[in-house]
């Protein structure tokens, strides 16, 4: 499996309170597949993809990337590992707007201190893969929302990780928009082999992953198996029974 979380929990302090976001969840992935996790405002979707990514760290229980246990990391280690390994897209782009659709395509390899001539054409390539090479001398502030989040997607694969992790990354587009990055996921596990595990509470994107988990309070409370984007009725009503 090229993703592992084993019994992760995460609980927070609210004054007296502890409030558990994350409890005892297990959740395995292979290679090349596109899941998307699904729940109401927090059923604890986006923290287990946080703590998967390793933007937090769990009270107990272990996050496995490529076999590498990212709970046992330092931070230092942890913030490399992340940077080498996995690829994150976030709901709100988080592009440099001074920086073109090149440019911002490119830090993550000039940061890494790649090569010119590397950096050069796996941003070229990446950027055709996003069907955004007429665009890419554009800044954020010349491109549609649906553009600037293909940007945020290549950006995102250039260094080749060993996941992609999606937050919503729908969740600032118009229905139109949206379906377009739907699809361009779903053609880059099929077409590409690329791991993508993204979080979403619309079962219109979620009909595009082969895999739909579904968490309520916490917990998995069951698995809803998709065969195309016509299925997004059939999980609509799934999820419903599931998550309640």
């Amino acid at each position: 499996m090229v993703l592992r979380v084993d019994n992760l929990c995460k609980s927070y302090r609210l004054g007296e309170e502890v409030v558990a976001a994350l409890d005892c969840v297990s959740l395995a992935v292979e290679p090349g597949a596109f899941v998307a996790l699904m729940g109401a405002s927090g059923s604890g979707k986006s923290t287990l993809l946080h703590l998967a990514a390793g933007l937090d760290v769990p009270s107990s229980g272990t996050v496995e990337i490529e076999g590498r246990n990212l709970t046992l990391m330092g931070d230092r280690e942890r913030t490399l590992f992340r940077r080498g390994r996995l690829g994150v897209v976030f709901q709100s782009f988080n592009l440099l707007p001074t920086l073109t659709a090149r440019e911002n395509v490119a830090l993550p390899l000039l940061i890494a201190g790649a090569r010119r001539a590397d950096v050069d054409e796996k941003t070229s390539r990446m950027l055709e893969t996003v069907d955004l090479t007429h665009r890419a001398d554009h800044r954020p502030d010349a491109m549609s929302g649906g553009e600037q989040q293909r940007v945020a997607i290549a950006r995102a694969l250039v260094n080749a990780p060993a996941v992609v992790l999606a937050d919503e990354p729908t969740g600032n587009l118009d229905s139109k928009h949206g379906l377009e990055i739907w699809r361009l996921l779903r053609r880059l596990a099929s077409d590409e082999g690329r791991t993508i595990v993204a979080v979403t509470h619309e079962a219109s994107g979620a009909c595009f992953a082969e895999r739909v988990v579904v968490l309520r309070d916490g917990g998995v409370v069951g698995e809803i198996e998709p065969s195309g984007e016509d299925d997004g009725h059939l999980v609509a009503a799934r999820y419903q029974e599931l998550a309640g």
